[in-house]
């Protein structure tokens, strides 16, 4: 078996590339290091049995003789033991070895060098491509940040060319306004010590347009053994998407004072027509009644056919005050003034009376002081979901529930129907849950619809009460 070279003897074992010594005068192969043998498959007892033409069989003489003795690079192919073929780029070097004339070839792999580059050549196209700006970002251990990488889309995105702020990383936290620094360095931190994902939100300034952009981070994070963390990810300018989801929610808090105001308006009214029918027609009607059994009394005996003409009119005055009681009870009962749980109380004995469904109503307060326009509209909620149990949950116990908190008022109807399936909450014509949950947004609160344990539907509203206007 033919030895390395003494000289840099370690070096001949550890080099990534393939090293022979060849005879000048047969090509014969004197040495191979373990690189040779790894990528050409032979053993070194099979390399040293070979000439060098044996594993290039396309190297020409003139490849020899026209200077590649000389260290000029020759391009040309090897070939593996299974006979399979790679493309190498080989510098002969004369040497002398055991005090002999020789050659030591070099031989570069350029599969590795073309793969290399096929690789940095997609990603190149990745990243010219993507919508952003692709990054890393590194945080030492001592605090100091450097951005190792940055895309050519840092100028159309920060307005700051990469190398500038890869040579001043400082820019990038100079750049974000200062209303939203701490954010930026809080999620930074968190993402360091946790390792999960950053995302951050929020705004930049752009000296070069005089302009403010939302931009969205999202990188992952990995330790370094130095103890620093490098993220990689990118930036994305979200400007548009950020101001279209402000004016939605800005119109969405307009249509909600909208839909407030024009609530409050409808139950004013319904007062107003309740009141003026109570008074109006309640007190004709009572005239009537009155002046109708004076006029009976004075009929004669004999006439039977007044006296049941009487008694027929008495009653349809008695129906109509009856239906003037109901619908004044419908566009306004006046059970609310005396506060909503006795109102819901009312209600819920109300719609088992009605329904022929047994109802349950379940309060942790004597009372609850609210604003009278909740109030209403918390009693207007419980009336649409009992309407809607009634007619579509198939229902034989329905429980309303009426929790009150500190700051907090919270309202649960339930029911042991069918439920409701997620598409019926979508149909086009479905305006009871819409216009529940639309009463439920005016009063700045929410409503949610959910299954209940063991069958039917749970319907829960929650609103602040006056006087709490943030969380705690």
């Amino acid at each position: 078996m033919s030895t390395a070279p003494s000289c840099h003897d370690a070096l001949w074992h550890v080099a990534r590339s393939e090293l022979y010594v060849i005879d000048p005068a047969t090509l014969g192969i004197r040495a191979a290091n373990p690189a040779a043998c790894r990528n050409t498959r032979y053993s070194a007892d099979q390399l040293t049995a070979l000439r060098l033409v044996d594993i290039a069989p396309q190297l020409a003489q003139d490849d020899l003789d026209g200077g590649g003795a000389d260290g000029k690079p020759v391009s040309t192919h090897f070939a593996r033991a299974d006979g399979s073929r790679y493309p190498v780029t080989l510098h002969l070097v004369r040497i002398r070895h055991d005090d002999a004339p020789a050659l030591l070839a070099c031989v570069d792999d350029d599969s590795t060098a073309m793969a290399l580059a096929r690789v940095q050549s997609r990603f190149d196209a990745i990243v010219s491509h993507t919508p952003g700006l692709v990054y890393q970002f590194r945080l030492d251990a001592d605090g100091n940040a450097s951005f190792p990488y940055v895309s050519e889309g840092c100028q159309a995105l920060l307005g700051l060319p990469p190398a500038e702020l890869a040579a001043q990383p400082e820019r990038f936290l100079e750049l974000v306004l200062p209303e939203d620094r701490q954010s930026y360095l809080d999620a930074m931190l968190s993402s360091a010590g946790t390792l999960w994902g950053w995302n951050w939100e929020g705004r930049i300034w752009i000296d070069a347009w005089k302009d403010v952009k939302w931009i969205n981070l999202r990188a992952t994070p990995h330790s370094l053994p130095n103890g620093a963390v490098q993220w990689e990810g990118i930036m994305t300018n979200i400007t548009e998407s950020k101001l279209e989801g402000l004016e939605v929610r800005a119109s969405r808090a307009r249509l909600a004072e909208l839909t407030a105001h024009i609530e409050k308006v409808k139950e004013q009214e319904r007062t107003r027509i309740a009141r003026e029918i109570h008074d109006d027609l309640g007190g004709n009607l009572t005239a009537i009644k009155m002046a109708l059994a004076m006029l009976s009394a004075r009929l004669p005996d004999g006439d039977q056919a007044l006296h049941d003409k009487a008694a027929y009119v008495d009653e349809l005055a008695d129906r109509t005050i009856d239906a003037v009681h109901r619908i004044t009870l419908d566009l306004r009962p006046s059970i609310l003034d005396f506060g909503l749980v006795a109102a819901l109380d009312w209600q819920v004995k109300e719609f088992s009376a009605q329904a022929g469904i047994a109802c349950a109503f379940q309060s942790d307060a004597g009372e609850v002081q609210l604003d009278a326009d909740q109030a209403t509209a918390l009693f207007r909620i419980v009336q649409e979901a009992l309407t809607n149990i009634a007619k579509h949950a198939g229902a034989t116990r329905v429980t309303v529930r009426l929790q009150c908190g500190r700051e907090h008022v919270g309202l649960n109807i339930s029911d042991n129907g069918r439920g409701i399936a997620p598409a019926d909450r979508s149909k086009p014509a479905s305006f009871g849950l819409r216009g529940m949950a639309e009463r439920a947004r005016a009063l700045g609160g929410t409503l949610h619809v959910t299954p209940a344990e063991g069958g039917g539907t749970v319907v829960a509203i929650k609103i602040r009460r006056q006087g709490y206007n943030s969380a705690p």
